[in-house]
């Protein structure tokens, strides 16, 4: 019998094993009572009904799966909408904790611990659904060493949760309903702290111990630099290798000079607080530019707040070669309303002069739409091939 004609009644009930005779441990008088542990991080849940899609504006979760699949040949807009159909009922179900239906793992299921699934369409889904696309593959960059494993894709699941077994669970569940209509071109997992680490809203740190997100739009801000009118954005997916030796290698002045902020607190070199924004006329003690012309700071800087991009970066950290050197950097994944005119331009002027593209190595690269929410009766891309 196959899965999806199992049904779907409930989660599997667990049955404890006791062993024959066994006493429970006798409580020490003296012991102090151990505190009540919160359990609200794993029962949390985020609505995925709704005119946009959740997974972005949100507060990120600690754990990332990002899934990429190339349609099978064939797969036409029937198709297309049949796959979208059922992984949006599973999307709704899991992100809610409600096993799938036909789960045969129901009981990870249960805790979705902020689960959030986002969708996100390639060229190639476009194409097979004869429909112009409203995205393409980025230019190529001199600071580029793209890797074909790492790339493009005809369609994304971006999977994200506080717990990696939730996010292991939901991703073997997806994958499992895409099968007959797309095969896996790439799948990279990444993290952040975990919650209770750092304040909500902490601004990430990435493997090279930079803060990275800082300049991130908030608020109406967001809304109007990421959201069209109906729901829809963009995402641009990059993979980018950190050579971490190399780096390790500098010292705490070049370090900062290279990123234009300071290591500890994430200030720019002409302020004294994170938040506070860069003065690139600031001369330092010698007189030269507080903020160097060649930093990551000037280099991404964006004075229209409309340009500005969403960062929602993960670190990946693989296993180290037989040497011992570090496989890890950064799945960089940057939200606009439109690439051409706010991720493109920051890219360009990076690639142009960012002294910082010594220590770090785009290997991977691919550009999605994300495609306006559903409401309760409906699924991901409705209005696009209904």
């Amino acid at each position: 019998m196959s899965r999806r004609r199992l049904l779907a009644g409930g989660a599997v009930a667990g049955l404890a094993a006791v062993a024959p005779g066994a006493r429970p441990a006798a409580a020490d008088p003296g012991a102090r009572p151990a505190a009540a542990a919160d359990l609200s991080t794993g029962t949390a849940t985020v609505a995925f009904h709704g005119q946009r899609q959740s997974g972005i504006a949100e507060d990120p979760p600690a754990h990332a799966a990002f899934v990429a699949f190339t349609l099978a040949k064939g797969t036409d807009r029937a198709a297309l909408a049949r796959m979208l159909r059922l992984l949006s009922d599973d999307a709704s179900r899991l992100t809610q904790g409600t096993p799938a239906l036909g789960d045969t793992d129901a009981t990870l299921a249960t805790l979705p611990a902020r689960l959030t699934v986002t969708f996100g369409f390639g060229p190639g889904l476009y194409k097979a659904a004869g429909l112009p696309a409203p995205v393409a593959d980025l230019p190529a960059f001199t600071v580029d060493r793209l890797e074909p494993r790492w790339t493009g894709g005809d369609f994304l699941l971006q999977i994200c949760a506080d717990d990696p077994l939730t996010v292991a669970h939901a991703q073997r569940m997806l994958i499992k309903d895409a099968r007959p209509f797309a095969a896996i071109r790439w799948v990279q997992q990444g993290f952040r702290r975990s919650p209770g680490v750092q304040a909500p809203e902490h601004t990430q740190r990435n493997v090279l111990g930079q803060l990275d997100g800082t300049a991130n739009p908030r608020g109406a801000v967001l809304d109007a630099a990421v959201w069209n009118p109906d729901g829809s954005t963009t995402l641009v997916v990059r993979r980018i290798r950190a050579e971490i030796e190399k780096w390790d290698m500098l010292s705490t002045g070049d370090k900062e000079s290279a990123a234009g902020r300071r290591l500890a607190s994430g200030a720019p070199l002409s302020g004294q607080a994170e938040h506070d924004e860069p003065d690139f006329t600031a001369l330092d003690a010698a007189g030269l530019p507080a903020m160097p012309d060649f930093s990551h700071v000037t280099r991404a800087h964006v004075t229209d707040p409309a340009l500005k991009i969403l960062r929602r970066p993960y670190n990946y950290d693989g296993a180290p070669d037989a040497a011992g050197r570090p496989d890890a950097g950064l799945i960089f994944a940057a939200y606009q309303r439109d690439i051409a005119r706010q991720f493109l331009p920051i890219q360009r002027r990076l690639a142009e002069k960012d002294l910082l593209n010594e220590w770090i190595t785009p290997i991977g690269s691919a550009v999605f739409a994300v495609p306006p929410g559903c409401p309760d009766d409906g699924w991901i891309g409705e209005q696009l091939l209904s």
